[in-house]
Order: structure tokens, then C-alpha cells, then sequence
């Protein structure tokens, strides 16, 4: 009887360790959507985990959290930065850092990507992308650029008042990569941030 007992036992921590694994275990008050309470990415460290704050109570503190900026330079950007461009919000470049065939691209400067980024994205300061689109699958070509074989690619920057982004795409479109393949995140680094969405080199 007690050998049945502690078989039981056995196979009950069994599953539970399975559920575990596999993230049933632990059943997130604060999910991403009501059918996703997170998604694990690519990054160029590893698998990485992207959730929301499950602190209820958490606020958001520090730079992300003014409101009001001198413009210039921090002047509201426009809903679209250009023609034929999308902007999407937060759901939907989720789904393009699960696409691998996508690339997410920071468009701050380096300091501000060490400082924490969204996960799997890469980093690609907006004075520079005009000139390395070979990270985004155009080939060099005598008159520029050959972006037939560009990649779908996601921009941010550090929110709605940040014109970062907005002059990269625009840099990019002047250079041949074709705008309907451009998509812009117009929300950056505060509104991910306001949502409590994963940052690296952060916790919580």
C-alpha cells in the first residue's frame, strides 16, 4: 500500500513537472490577449519570453513616464510616417517577432538599445539604415539598392513624440525598399512599456 502510495507520488510530480515545462503550470492574471498570456521569441541570446507585469499595482516610473517633451524636437509624429506604410500596434508586431521570414528593427541609437529593447529586435540606429539594407535583404547594386528580395520589416522608436523611426522609414524609401513591405510601430518603448510588456535586461 505505502509502495503504491509513493508510486503515486512519483508520477504526480512527474506531471506536474511536465506541466511546468510546458507553461501550464503557472496561469497568468495579466496575459497579452484573452488567447495569449505570452510568447516565447528568438533573440539573438536565446529563446526569450515576452509577458506582461503581473503586478496589478505597477506603474510605470522615469523617462517613459512624461508626458510632455519640448517640440521640436519631440513634436507628435503622424499616424502613418509615409505613404504606403502600415502602423500597428503591440499584437501585431508580436506576430512579426514569431515570423521569421520578419525583422523588427530599433531604430534608436546604440546607447538607447543597450539600455533595453523589445526582445528580438534588432538594432539599427535610424543615421545609419539608409546605408545597411543589406541587413534587410536588399543586395548593393550599381544605382544603390536591389530590394526585390526585401524582408517585411517592423521600425520603432521611443514612443509617439519620438521622430526617430518615422526618418528611417522615410531614409529607406528614399533608398528603393518598397513601402508596403515597411511596417511602423508607432506606440515604441512607451507604450510597450505602459502595457508591461518584457523588456531586456529587465524583470517583472
Amino acid at each position: 500500500m505505502l509502495r503504491h502510495f509513493v508510486l503515486g507520488l512519483g508520477a504526480v510530480g512527474v506531471v506536474l513537472l511536465a506541466l511546468a515545462g510546458t507553461g501550464v503550470a503557472e496561469e497568468l492574471k495579466v496575459g497579452i490577449t484573452s488567447e495569449m498570456q505570452s510568447v516565447t521569441v528568438e533573440t539573438a541570446d536565446g529563446p526569450m519570453e515576452i509577458r506582461r507585469i503581473q503586478d496589478q499595482n505597477h506603474e510605470i516610473t522615469g523617462e517613459f513616464a512624461k508626458t510632455s517633451r519640448a517640440c521640436p524636437p519631440f513634436c507628435i509624429q503622424p499616424f502613418t510616417p509615409a505613404e504606403g506604410v502600415t502602423t500597428i500596434g503591440e499584437v501585431e508586431l508580436i506576430e512579426m517577432l514569431k515570423d521569421p521570414a520578419a525583422l523588427v528593427v530599433d531604430s534608436r541609437t546604440v546607447d538607447w538599445f543597450q539600455g533595453g529593447t523589445i526582445p528580438g529586435a534588432i538594432s539599427l540606429p535610424y543615421t545609419e539604415v539608409g546605408d545597411r539594407l543589406n541587413r534587410l535583404g536588399c543586395e548593393p547594386d550599381f544605382d544603390g539598392w536591389n530590394c526585390t528580395e526585401a524582408k517585411r520589416v517592423a521600425l520603432f522608436c521611443n514612443g509617439l513624440w519620438c521622430g526617430q523611426s518615422p526618418t528611417a522609414i522615410r531614409a529607406m524609401i528614399a533608398a528603393g525598399y518598397p513601402a508596403e513591405r515597411i511596417f511602423y510601430y508607432r506606440g515604441g518603448m512607451q507604450s510597450w512599456r505602459v502595457l508591461g510588456l518584457t523588456v531586456t535586461g529587465e524583470s517583472g
